[in-house]
């Protein structure tokens, strides 16, 4: 396992989680984000660098320190800056900066790159001449795998919906759909038409130690990663599941405030799709099935 890895983004669910299982296996953990976690325990007693990439505060002195860097902080309809065009910021902070960051770390002698990516240019390749947001996310996908080679070792998880939880931390999409599960929102029992695959924090994280373990062997590849095909309906239902309300769910084709229409780039298509086997195994063979999993422990966690 790699001795030192630098988090980027080790300060929200995908990095966090992902930080503390390298931890766990034996790594020397550095997180960078934009801000302390201050408010969560576990992420605060882990060595920490204040910065944003897209100010360039990660420089080649800073990056040369680490083995490893894996990115986790792409960005989505969450972190547009106010003011700004939302498909201007994803084109720029994804499809260009982030390999450009990519080839700094490259530059600063950083031997492995692992980037967490999305399953949607790989699922609905057609929306890439249309939405800017799925062209952002396969162009930083390409632009950084297109740095491989024998001293830089890089490649590109693609990950579709991830479900879990860092212990201590909130994150206010789960807390939406627990309160929802337990009737305290003020929206009727529904799901939108429409489905994906779905896959856990513990799952994505042990892929990407599966990615560092096994890197060369990965290096230059674009991975479609996932675990269960669900309907948004089944998925919400999970919820209700666990926190022990019985209702079912019917899908409707209208828009819902909890999972709007302008966030499902698959529109109210069920898109499903199976992980590579042979990829699978180069990543080490992550758990399967843990999306059930992975919600009751959220409930747990938001009690």
């Amino acid at each position: 396992m790699v001795t030192k890895t630098l988090v980027i983004g080790g300060t929200g669910l995908v990095g966090g989680h992902a930080a503390l299982y390298l931890r766990s296996k034996g790594s020397d953990v550095t997180i960078a984000g934009r801000k302390r976690p201050s408010d969560v325990p576990v992420l605060s007693e882990l060595p920490f660098i204040q910065g944003n990439y897209l100010n360039g505060d990660f420089g080649k002195e800073i990056l040369s320190k680490f083995e490893a860097v894996v990115f986790a902080a792409g960005s989505d309809v969450r972190h547009v800056p106010v003011g700004q065009h939302a498909d201007e910021h994803y084109l720029y902070a994804n499809g260009q900066a982030i390999p450009e960051f990519g080839n700094l770390a490259k530059q600063a002698g950083v031997k492995k790159f692992i980037h967490i990516g999305s399953a949607y240019p790989h699922i609905i390749p057609e929306a890439i001449s249309f939405s800017p947001y799925v062209r952002s996310r396969k162009l930083a996908a390409d632009g950084l795998t297109s740095l491989a080679g024998p001293e830089f070792h890089v490649c590109s998880l693609d990950a579709p919906f991830i479900v879990g939880n860092v212990p201590g931390m909130i994150v206010p999409m789960f807390r939406a759909y627990i309160d929802y599960a337990r009737e305290n929102l003020p929206i009727p029992p529904f799901a939108p038409h429409g489905g994906l695959n779905f896959i856990s924090t513990q799952s994505l994280s042990e892929a990407i130690a599966g990615a560092l373990e096994n890197s060369q062997a990965i290096s230059g590849k674009a991975i479609l990663v996932g675990d269960q095909n669900m309907t948004y309906a089944e998925y919400f239902q999970m919820f209700f599941q666990a926190v022990g309300n019985g209702q079912r769910l019917e899908s409707l084709g209208q828009d819902h405030p909890l999972l709007p229409r302008a966030t499902l780039f698959a529109g109210d298509k069920v898109v499903e799709y199976q992980p590579d086997p042979a990829e699978l195994a180069l990543l080490g063979g992550y758990r399967r099935d843990d999306i059930q999993n992975a919600i009751e422990n959220l409930v747990t966690e938001y009690q």
